[in-house]
């Protein structure tokens, strides 16, 4: 196998609600490429994002804050500037950032309805 063949990663992440999963992340610029049943594909840009619907016990329980899905962008000003609307309708709380962390990263952090954390980062050097 050839190095340097990887194109991304795209976590799925277990929901209670797909439509309403799917929503948000159009709110945040994603589209939806591929939606059937308990199952959605969202993508902005490079990043990709597979949407499962929980069933009972399967998958990981909402809101458990045990996952977090790391974006990298190349302008986290821009990004944030661009949702300001959606993330200012958002309950107080729901966002943190953007904010330059001690690890050479800026980020913005967005906790999904369903409790999923989203951080978006940029690298500021060092």
């Amino acid at each position: 196998m050839e190095k340097g063949q990887f194109i991304r990663i795209t976590p799925f992440i277990h929901v209670p609600d797909i439509d309403a999963a799917a929503t948000f992340f159009e709110s945040l610029g994603f589209t939806t490429y591929f939606k059937f049943n308990d199952y959605a594909y969202v993508q902005r840009e490079c990043a990709g994002v597979r949407l499962l619907q929980n069933r009972g016990d399967d998958g990981a329980p909402p809101g458990n804050r045990r996952f977090a899905y790391y974006i990298d962008v190349e302008d986290i000003e821009a990004l944030y500037q661009e949702l300001k609307p959606v993330l200012d309708a958002m309950p107080q709380g729901d966002v943190h950032g953007p904010a330059d962390k001690p690890y050479n990263q800026r980020e913005l952090c967005v906790l999904a309805p369903d409790g999923n954390l989203l951080v978006f980062g940029q690298s500021i050097g060092g």
